[in-house]
């Protein structure tokens, strides 16, 4: 079977990369991640995710359109739920890919976070491939995220402070404002 793995950057690629060879899994990745805010972050995430790939033998295909509007309208009309649309553009664009070029399935990187919605990510990656007619390759990778391994080796890399969206980022940097006693 061969795998398209949707990369969000260097550092959360490393465990999954390293759990697919493990497990004997063929796969390349796929970069497309519209959602990462400030440019200069994305630009930053895109560096990291070279390093990786040529450090640990990828091959990437790159989609490094940075379609920040559209991506802000589409977050913006899921409010309750903005990481939803997320998930799913993401995951769309990659089965697409996937489908286009002959992969069987696509998994994503998405899945080694432990701050990430996992059961939704499933979910939607199992929505996507009944759309696509695409396999979605479901694994756990969270295990790899505390690996002592995979976490150093994500240090020397850049490890990020928040998932990359704008609103991870303001609500990651936003004082709580102080409740008055009542």
């Amino acid at each position: 079977m061969r795998v398209l793995l949707h990369m969000c950057c260097g550092p959360c690629s490393i465990g999954p990369i390293r759990a697919l060879r493990r497990a004997g899994v063929a796969f390349d990745g796929y970069f497309y991640n519209p959602n990462i805010h400030p440019l200069k972050e994305f630009k930053r995430r895109i560096q990291t995710l070279e390093s990786t790939a040529r450090d640990e033998k990828v091959l990437v295909f790159w989609d490094k359109d940075y379609p920040l509007e559209i991506f802000l309208a589409g977050a913006l009309a899921e409010p309750e739920l903005r990481c939803r649309y997320c998930y799913r553009v993401r995951l769309r664009a990659c089965a697409a890919y996937a489908k286009e070029h002959g992969y069987e399935a696509f998994t994503t990187t998405l899945l080694v976070s432990p701050f990430q919605r996992h059961e939704l990510i499933r979910e939607i990656g199992e929505q996507v491939a009944t759309e696509s007619g695409v396999a979605f390759y479901y694994q756990d990778f969270r295990p790899e995220y505390e690996g002592a391994t995979a976490t150093a080796i994500a240090r020397e890399y850049y490890r990020q402070p928040y998932c990359g969206c704008i609103f991870s980022e303001r609500d990651r940097y936003q004082k709580k404002k102080r409740q008055p006693n009542a």
